[in-house]
């Protein structure tokens, strides 16, 4: 395993042929995470037209935490989505999505993990960004993630008793502790998330392998192949555990797919096998949610 386990979501390319990319398409990083090597040319571009989109801040212990939250407009109660961003924070392509789910009939909420360290928005490499986001205890973020959902449960255009949660790369590890830590959690739907990461006194005692047995939602995992730092006997794996405690699971493995190939901002991205994944989520979240 590479001791950098986002490095096949660079396909090969160099930051300096990145920003080339980015120059010759005449495009800019505005809202995007830097250090992801955004590519130009691209990007889905979701519009609030028919949306209501709101820039907040929910009280979490003795900090504000930003959320971002989307949800059709013109009234009604609508299930609650949480969406967990990447490594990369709140940035422009985990708006989109949210904008995505709320499209889709969701109120959805997505935050800011790293608000408190000045966010990693603008840092350079990803060496800097896990400098900053390795060191986040996940009780802090379960902290965060309950808050928010005490929150969208007071929400007047919520169903409080239908929140589902899902996540991208560290957000996908998050989708999946989450779900054991928070047991009102309906649904869950984990991309590409970590299932043996690093554990470290003060920041990680367990990963979602170790927790399985404690998620009551049904989980819809999706992955790559190819991802470098997620080998496929580990999400069997996740799968068997969950399913060998009585839970509903559904583990998807996408033959080529590397590491982040739902991020249509990057080179990683593999439009066949993002949309087959999102199908199957938006399939998961209307079934369990919805219904």
């Amino acid at each position: 395993m590479v001791e950098d386990w986002l490095e096949n979501a660079y396909e090969g390319m160099s930051r300096r042929q990145f920003l080339a990319r980015l120059t010759a398409a005449g495009a800019g990083l505005a809202g995007f995470a830097i250090a992801s090597g955004s590519v130009g040319g691209e990007v889905i571009a979701t519009p609030s037209t028919g949306l209501t989109v709101t820039e907040t801040k929910v009280p979490s212990g003795d900090f504000a935490v930003p959320i971002y939250e989307a949800l059709p407009a013109g009234g009604g109660k609508f299930p609650v989505l949480l969406v967990i961003p990447e490594i990369f924070g709140m940035h422009e392509h985990i708006k989109d999505v949210t904008r995505r789910f709320a499209k889709e009939g969701f109120l959805s909420i997505t935050f800011e993990p790293y608000a408190r360290e000045g966010g990693v928005l603008n840092l350079s490499d990803i060496k800097a960004v896990r400098a900053v986001a390795d060191q986040v205890p996940d009780e802090r973020v379960m902290g965060d993630l309950d808050a928010i959902a005490a929150y969208a449960g007071q929400h007047t255009s919520a169903r409080a008793d239908r929140i589902g949660v899902t996540g991208f790369c560290r957000g996908g590890m998050y989708t999946l502790l989450y779900s054991a830590h928070n047991s009102n959690i309906k649904a869950a739907a984990a991309w590409y998330g970590q299932l043996r990461p690093e554990k470290k006194p003060g920041v990680r005692t367990d990963g979602p392998l170790d927790i399985a047995g404690k998620i009551t939602a049904p989980v819809l995992g999706l992955y790559g192949e190819a991802d470098l730092g997620i080998p496929a006997a580990d999400v069997r794996e996740m799968e068997a555990k969950l399913r060998a405690a009585k839970k509903t699971a559904e583990f998807v493995i996408y033959p080529g797919a590397p590491h982040a190939f739902f991020a249509d901002y990057r080179p990683s991205y593999r439009a066949d096998a993002a949309k087959d994944a999102w199908d199957r989520c938006l399939t998961h979240f209307n079934k369990y949610l919805k219904g």
